[in-house]
C-alpha cells in the first residue's frame, strides 16, 4: 500500500535517510522505533506528503486514504467534541454541522416568520443525514469518546474549553472514527489513562486496516504490532514479530556482528603483520603483492552501533520512620462531586504502592493530598518522623525557568556540587555534550520531565510521590529509571498508566473504588492475577 525506494532526505546538515527502502503491506501493524532525532516524524511527514524526499520516491497506492495523528493537535474550539470528532468523517460533518443549526434556528422565537422554509429545509437536511448514515456515526464518535475517557458532558461541551491533554484525545478519536486504508499514529499512548490505553489496544486490534505507529509504551506496542520497522543511521530495517522479538533479534545481529568485525580484525591484522615483514624481500615481493590486492578487495565489516545506554545509581536516602504517611477520615470534596469521605490509609516505610482507579475517582488527588499541594475538607494527613518527600507531577515542569539553560538550572538547585558531577548527572538524564547549554524554554516535554527528574534523585528524598512520571520519557530513559527505583530503598506513592513500570516496581496496589480502597498486596502483576483485569472497570 505504501512504498518507498531508496528514499534520501537531510535535514539542514543531518541526514535522516540515505538510500533507504521500505513497504507498508495491507493489514500490517507495524511500529516504527529508532532513537529519539533518528527521523520518525520526517518519514510521516513525507508519507502524508508534507515533506519531499531530497531523491528516491514514497509511493502511496491509489485511492488509499491516510489518517495521520501526531501530538501537534492544532487550534480547536467552537464545537462539542462529538462535533470536532465526526468532521473527520467528511461530507457527514457538514450536514451535521447545518442539522445543528437548523435546530437552533427552529427553538428561535425570533425566526418564528421563517418557520415553514426551516422546517422544509430541516426535512430535506435530515434525509441527506440519515442516508450518510450519520445517526449512526454520531453513536459511532461518542462509543470512541467513552472509550477514550469522555463524559458525556465533556463530549457536549466546547472542546476550546478542554487541557492540551484532551484535545489530543478528541484528534485521534476523529482518526479512529475515520477508519482510514492506513493509520500514522505518532505516539498515541501518550496522555492516556490506563483504562483508555487498554480500550485503544482492542480497538487497533480489531482495525483491519494498515498501521505505523510510534509509542514509547513497550507493553502496548508487544500488544499491537506484529512487525517493527526500525530507523537508525539513516537506514530502514523491517523485523517480523513484537518489539519485544525485535529487541531479541537485534541483540542477536549485534552478537553475530561483533563476532563477525573482531574475526575480520584478527585476519587482517595477520596479513597486515606479513606485509610488514615481508615487503623489503625481493624473494616475497609476489606473495606480498598478492596479499595487498587482497586486502584491497575486502568489504569491511563495521562494528556494531552501539546504543548509548543511560545509567543512574541513586545515593542512599535517609531512612525514615516506620510510617510514612498517614490519611484519617479525610474527605475532599470538589464543588458537589464528593472525592473521599471519611478516608483512612497508612503508607509504610518501604511500600511501593501504585494507585488505581477509573477516571475521576481521586488518584491525583489522593498525591496532592499527600504531598500537601492540596488541603483535605475534613481529617488530617500527617508525615511520619524523618520524612523527607519529593513530589513529581506535570505541573512541576511548567515551573522551570524559561531563560536558565539545563546546567544553569542544575546549579541553582545545587550550589556546593561540583561541575562534574553536575555534568555527569545532566548526562544520566540524556543532557550530553552541548545539550546543557538549552534553555529550558526550548525543552520538549520529555527533556523537561528528565530534567525535574534530575531536580529530584540527585539528593533523593525518601519518599517519591509520583504522579505519572514516565509521560514524554522515551523507552531508554523508562528503563533506566525503573532500573534506578529498582534499587530505591525508599518509599514510594505513584500513579502510572505504563503497565511495565506499574509490573515492575510496585509491591502494593491501592484500587480506588466509590465504596473506598481496596487494597492488594504483591504489587501490579499480583493484582491482574487476583482480580483478572488490567485496570479497574476493564475485563483482560
Amino acid at each position: 500500500m505504501i512504498r518507498l525506494d531508496n528514499v534520501s532526505k537531510q535535514n539542514g546538515q543531518r541526514l535522516v535517510f540515505v538510500e533507504a527502502s521500505a513497504a507498508l503491506q495491507k493489514g500490517e501493524k507495524a511500529g516504527l522505533v529508532g532513537p529519539n532525532g533518528a527521523g520518525k516524524t520526517t518519514l510521516f511527514r513525507m508519507i502524508t506528503g508534507q515533506e519531499e524526499p531530497d531523491e528516491g520516491q514514497v509511493l502511496v497506492d491509489r485511492g488509499v486514504t491516510i489518517g495521520f495523528f501526531s501530538q501537534d493537535v492544532g487550534e480547536m474550539e467552537g464545537r462539542s467534541a462529538v462535533a470536532e470528532v465526526m468532521d473527520g468523517a467528511g461530507d457527514v460533518s457538514t450536514v451535521a454541522a447545518e442539522l445543528a443549526e437548523l435546530e437552533a434556528a427552529l427553538a428561535d422565537p425570533d425566526r418564528a416568520d421563517e418557520l415553514d422554509s426551516l422546517v422544509e429545509r430541516f426535512g430535506e437536511v435530515q434525509a441527506r443525514f440519515e442516508e450518510l448514515g450519520g445517526y449512526a456515526l454520531d453513536g459511532k464518535a461518542r462509543e470512541v469518546l467513552d472509550g477514550l475517557g469522555f463524559s458525556q458532558e465533556m463530549m457536549e461541551g466546547d472542546v476550546g474549553r478542554l487541557s492540551g491533554g484532551w484535545k489530543m484525545r478528541v484528534a485521534l478519536a476523529r482518526i479512529l472514527l475515520m477508519r482510514p486504508d492506513v493509520m500514522l499514529l505518532d505516539e498515541p499512548s501518550n496522555h492516556l489513562d490506563l483504562e483508555s490505553l487498554i480500550w485503544l489496544e482492542q480497538f487497533l486490534a480489531g482495525y483491519d486496516g494498515a498501521l505505523l505507529m510510534t509509542s514509547h509504551d513497550r507493553e502496548f506496542m508487544n500488544r499491537v504490532v506484529n512487525r517493527i520497522l526500525e530507523i537508525d543511521g539513516g537506514t530502514l530495517t523491517a523485523y517480523a514479530g513484537d518489539y519485544e522479538f525485535y529487541e531479541q533479534q537485534r541483540a542477536l545481529a549485534e552478537k553475530q556482528q561483533q563476532a563477525q568485525f573482531e574475526r575480520q580484525q584478527a585476519m587482517l591484522a595477520k596479513e597486515i603483520n606479513f606485509i610488514e615483514r615481508f615487503k623489503a624481500r625481493a624473494s616475497h615481493a609476489a606473495q606480498v603483492q598478492s596479499r595487498v590486492k587482497k586486502l584491497e578487495k575486502i568489504d569491511r565489516v563495521e562494528p556494531p552501533k552501539r546504543r548509548q545506554t543511560i545509567m543512574f545509581d541513586f545515593p542512599a536516602a535517609p531512612r525514615s520512620g516506620d510510617d510514612v504517611a498517614n490519611l484519617r477520615g479525610v474527605s475532599k470534596r470538589y464543588g458537589s462531586k464528593v472525592i473521599y469521605d471519611g478516608l483512612d490509609l497508612l503508607v509504610r516505610r518501604r511500600e511501593r504502592c501504585a494507585v488505581l482507579g477509573v477516571n475521576g475517582a481521586g488518584k491525583s488527588t489522593l498525591l496532592k493530598l499527600v504531598a500537601g499541594t492540596t488541603e483535605p475538607d475534613a481529617g488530617s494527613v500527617t508525615l511520619g518522623g524523618s520524612v523527607r518527600m519529593g513530589y513529581f507531577a506535570q505541573h512541576a515542569m511548567e515551573l522551570l525557568d524559561g531563560e536558565r539553560t539545563v546546567f544553569e538550572t542544575l546549579e541553582d538547585a545545587f550550589p556546593r556540587a561540583n561541575q562534574g558531577s553536575l555534568r555527569a548527572l545532566a548526562g544520566c538524564f540524556g543532557f550530553s555534550g552541548d545539550e546543557v547549554e538549552k534553555r529550558c524554554r526550548v525543552l520538549s516535554g520529555g527533556e523537561k520531565a528528565r530534567l525535574v527528574m534530575a531536580l529530584m534523585l540527585y539528593d533523593p528524598p525518601n519518599f517519591l510521590v509520583l504522579d505519572e512520571p514516565t509521560n514524554h520519557l522515551d523507552m531508554a530513559t523508562k528503563e533506566m529509571l525503573i532500573a534506578a527505583l529498582s534499587n530505591y530503598e525508599g518509599t514510594m506513592l505513584f500513579v502510572s498508566h505504563d503497565r511495565h513500570f506499574l509490573a515492575a516496581l510496585s509491591n502494593r496496589v491501592l484500587e480506588l473504588t466509590p465504596e473506598g480502597i481496596h487494597q492488594y498486596g504483591g504489587g501490579y502483576t499480583e493484582y491482574v492475577a487476583r482480580t483478572g483485569q488490567e485496570a479497574p472497570g476493564l475485563h483482560a
